[in-house]
């Protein structure tokens, strides 16, 4: 009964770790369709309200981060969706800074500084593929890529001050938020237990104590500065 039991978990384990390495990339992707909704708000409104300009800005460099990462190690599933996540990025910046005013400060930061870190990122990464070795190469980006994922999934608590002081979540994006969390939660598992890649489930742990502290906050104060808050 105990070797039947242990022959049970390890079958269990070994479906669920092929099942999210399966769904990963394809959450991944999700993730990145997820701000559509909220930039087609945008672009009805002709205003971007108080959304912060982060979240898209940093999806752009970490995607082409990830897409050098993963053509260098010859990773399909990790190169393929962040080549739709860098397009995609690409055209939610686009049509967040055409309802911009470019006086703005508080994206974090100006418009033109988004622009030129991103340009910054990505030249650098480029430079780094063709100048070093292999190895010095993809763990130089590697690394690159675990900040800039850092960034990504925390990006929407850059307006945390903000959240408290209206007592109103609605600067932090829902279907980002959630789509963050199951694609966090499928690239941890795949990273820990089926890649061993710290480059993997490192910032994706993280990324899914962020996601959760971020749906928290959205049952807290709700959406809307008039919404009533849920207990939690």
């Amino acid at each position: 009964f105990v070797l039947s039991g242990n022959i049970w978990k390890i079958k269990m384990i070994s479906t669920l770790v092929d099942f999210s390495s399966t769904a990963a990339p394809i959450s991944a992707v999700v993730v990145f369709l997820a701000p559509f909704p909220t930039i087609q708000s945008i672009v009805k409104k002709r205003n971007v309200s108080n959304f912060p300009l982060l979240p898209y800005s940093s999806m752009v460099v970490c995607s082409y981060v990830w897409l050098t990462y993963g053509y260098l190690k010859g990773q399909e599933h990790i190169w393929a969706p962040n080549l739709i996540g860098f397009i995609l990025g690409m055209y939610y910046c686009f049509q967040f800074c055409r309802f911009c005013n470019k006086g703005f400060s508080n994206l974090p930061g100006t418009m033109s500084q988004h622009i030129l870190v991103s340009i910054l990122v990505i030249c650098f990464t480029s430079l780094l593929s063709r100048i070093f070795s292999f190895d010095h190469a993809t763990n130089i980006i590697g690394k690159l890529g675990v900040t800039l994922c850092i960034l990504l999934f925390t990006s929407p608590l850059s307006t945390l001050t903000e959240v408290i002081r209206l007592k109103s979540a609605k600067s932090i994006p829902l279907p980002f938020t959630i789509a963050c969390f199951y694609n966090c939660l499928f690239w941890s598992i795949t990273g820990v237990m089926k890649f061993n890649d710290f480059n993997v489930y490192f910032p994706n742990i993280l990324g899914l104590l962020s996601a959760t502290f971020q749906l928290l906050l959205i049952c807290r104060f709700g959406t809307d500065k008039t919404s009533t808050k849920l207990p939690i």
